[in-house]
């Protein structure tokens, strides 16, 4: 069972970029969710004096849901797909929010520094070849007390849950990407899954690279189980974002 990594599955992105915003929004609670793992950072005062980082931003519905419930912010999104990114800044955006084309490995090179108040990752740690070396530049770049919030895949280890996702992607996600050219990338997507962290394994993990304040939150809906929001503090002093 082999996934994609880095270059292919930028590439695999890039060609998927023009069809994902139709098939996302058929997906019920999709965009509902970013918004619930969004919330979920606890950002005070519509973000006003923060700045946040969106990590693997893709066309640009994560940046939506962070800007949504900190719409003061200063927000930096960050892709490594051209393709993607592409069609995330060709939205309409206030100022306040910046594209970047880069590797979440490679943000240094590409001119993201720190430090962010919070930095939410959606959909991105189970395409990483190391997502333990991205959780640790992600806590160097959070000022102290600085929130993670990672939307993500994680089935919750009972079998039910992995059933259903299998039946989910073979019945639905992996005809409908076939349909429309892109059924490498889905394939993808349901093999990344099954061989990800369970959400309780990715807790850990996330604690291992000195986060603090470590929660597993569920979404409703049929996602129950499948997707988590991994929620954490970058451990130094803990405190309110500025």
């Amino acid at each position: 069972m082999t996934v994609l990594r880095d270059d292919t599955l930028s590439a695999a992105f890039d060609h998927a970029a023009r069809a994902y915003d139709r098939l996302v929004a058929v997906n019920p609670g999709y965009h509902a969710h970013l918004r619930r793992s969004a919330r979920r950072l606890r950002l005070p005062h519509g973000g006003a004096g923060l700045r946040l980082l969106d990590l693997g931003c893709g066309t640009g519905a994560s940046t939506e849901a962070l800007r949504r419930v900190a719409p003061r912010a200063e927000i930096v999104a960050v892709d490594a797909s051209a393709g993607m990114l592409a069609h995330a800044a060709a939205k309409s955006w206030p100022p306040t929010v910046t594209f970047v084309r880069s590797p979440a490995e490679r943000l240094e090179q590409a001119g993201v520094r720190g430090p962010f108040d919070a930095v939410f990752a959606a959909y991105l740690f189970r395409n990483l070849a190391d997502p333990d070396a991205v959780l640790a530049a992600v806590r160097a770049l959070l000022a102290p007390g600085g929130r993670l919030a990672v939307h993500e895949y994680t089935l919750s280890g009972r079998p039910a849950d992995r059933l259903v996702w299998t039946a989910v992607c073979k019945a639905v996600v992996q005809p409908a990407g076939t349909l429309v050219g892109d059924g490498t990338l889905y394939r993808h997507l349901f093999r990344s899954v099954c061989r990800f962290d369970t959400a309780a394994a990715f807790a850990a993990r996330t604690r291992r690279a000195g986060f603090t304040h470590v929660r597993v939150l569920p979404v409703p809906g049929w996602q129950t189980g499948i997707v988590h929001t991994v929620l954490a503090s970058s451990g130094t002093a803990e405190k309110s974002p500025r």
